[in-house]
């Protein structure tokens, strides 16, 4: 079994797997043995979602987190969302299929540089979307997800002040619907960065009836075109909702499993990405895979840990984001 300083190196433990061993039975039968749960992000390959025992995005997998009965929570997503479970669930075992699961939003946005930021508006209170680090969080006054940010913004007295960050693009997204004047952290996930507004155009002129679909992570450009814009779950739910029957879709191609499974028939296009990058997948999320999966939940590692006194500081905005989120019934 690798020890933590090889975890350390590498991210993951790598052993070999039988191949005539059946992982989803194995899995399974380690669930069970274990009393472990498997959280999985809509971004996750389809064979990762379809063992998970709940598929979500950021605000659904942290209301499961908080109010799991599991022992051990296995994360198939990246190392914030991990991060968030052993925030809300300190006493729960947390493992994480690759520590190198990392995030380029979160990593946009230095605690140290942002703390500095922060100093400059003294009577701001702090909102930070939850794709970010723990000792963020720890700096914030709420965490909000692309679910529930506007109905948050929107919760707190017109006068209060507000710094928004790390994503610029949710935050002008934000400030557009709620009216508000936000102070913005210049942050930006470098999947929802790379669509191309050319060539969505003229995808859109091959599927005239196709409705476009983004999430607000996307830049602002990209949104104006969008016949809807809305968080993952909001994305999924459109599809579900509408008539249309084709829709080219602006933001991780890994909600499109989860799209196909629910809608049989309709038809799913990726947005296309700029000329330089082949697909719009997240190397990140991508990193887990279902062999880490079964590894992971069998040798109890990599485990994710937050120290104690960042844990007690982040909990705080993020109870808050859980309290308004339920007083408001999203």
């Amino acid at each position: 079994m690798d020890t933590f300083e090889e975890l350390n190196i590498k991210g993951f433990v790598d052993e070999p797997i039988d191949p005539a061993l059946d992982l989803f039975d194995e899995i399974e039968r380690l669930k069970r043995e274990k009393n472990a749960v498997i959280l999985a992000h809509y971004y996750q390959e389809p064979d990762i979602q379809d063992i998970a025992d709940y598929i979500g995005d950021s605000l659904g997998l942290s209301q499961q987190a908080a109010k799991t009965d599991a022992q051990i929570i296995v994360f198939a997503g990246v190392h914030f969302m991990a991060e968030t479970a052993k925030i809300l669930s300190p006493e729960k075992k947390v493992l994480l299929p690759d520590l190198k699961a990392g995030c380029s939003l979160s990593d946009s946005c230095p605690p140290h540089l942002f703390s500095k930021f922060k100093e400059n508006y003294p009577d701001h209170l702090v909102i930070t979307y939850v794709n970010c680090s723990a000792e963020l969080k720890a700096l914030s006054d709420i965490v909000c997800t692309s679910s529930n940010a506007v109905q948050i913004v929107d919760s707190l007295p017109k006068d209060q002040k507000i710094i928004f960050g790390p994503d610029k693009n949710l935050g002008r997204y934000v400030q557009k619907k709620t009216g508000r004047d936000l102070v913005m952290w210049n942050g930006a996930c470098m999947v929802h960065e790379i669509f191309s507004l050319q060539r969505i155009v003229r995808l859109k002129e091959r599927h005239p009836q196709a409705k476009f679909i983004a999430h607000p992570e996307c830049e602002e450009a990209i949104l104006q075109m969008a016949d809807y814009a809305g968080s993952t779950t909001g994305l999924l739910n459109y599809t579900m909702k509408s008539d249309a029957q084709e829709f080219i879709v602006a933001t991780e191609s890994g909600i499109i499993h989860q799209m196909e499974k629910e809608n049989p028939g309709k038809v799913f296009i990726p947005a296309p990405p700029n000329n330089t990058c082949a697909c719009n997948d997240c190397p990140h999320m991508k990193r887990n895979t279902l062999e880490k999966l079964y590894l992971c939940i069998k040798n109890e590692l990599p485990e994710v840990t937050v120290p104690m006194d960042i844990v007690e500081k982040a909990r705080k905005p993020i109870e808050r984001m859980l309290e308004i989120s339920a007083r408001l019934g999203l």
